[in-house]
């Protein structure tokens, strides 16, 4: 099944948590935070301006960005969980 989003919305997928501190401690499952990361996977077309002109998202699929804590829903497509959210939600692209 291929998913697009609408509009401003952008379909990212979690990059995965670190395993280790930069001491060396392993943190166990229980213990780790969700990531904060992810790739992005698919990008709406845009939203519309004022004038009526399409404005186009400024991430595109495969950028790696930064996005808040508790941003997006999560969803599930073709059994991979991904998360859903708006280009707003996104606080920056990694370089």
């Amino acid at each position: 099944m291929k998913f697009r989003p609408l509009h401003d919305r952008v379909l990212v997928k979690r990059l995965d948590a670190e395993e280790k501190t930069a001491g060396g401690i392993i943190i166990p499952d229980t213990a780790k935070e969700k990531p904060m990361q992810g790739e992005v996977v698919a990008v709406g077309s845009g939203t519309r301006g004022d004038d009526g002109k399409l404005v186009a998202l400024d991430v595109k699929a495969g950028d790696r960005v930064l996005f808040g804590k508790w941003s997006g829903t999560e969803v599930k497509v073709d059994g991979e969980e991904l998360l859903i959210m708006k280009e707003s939600d996104i606080l920056g692209i990694l370089g």
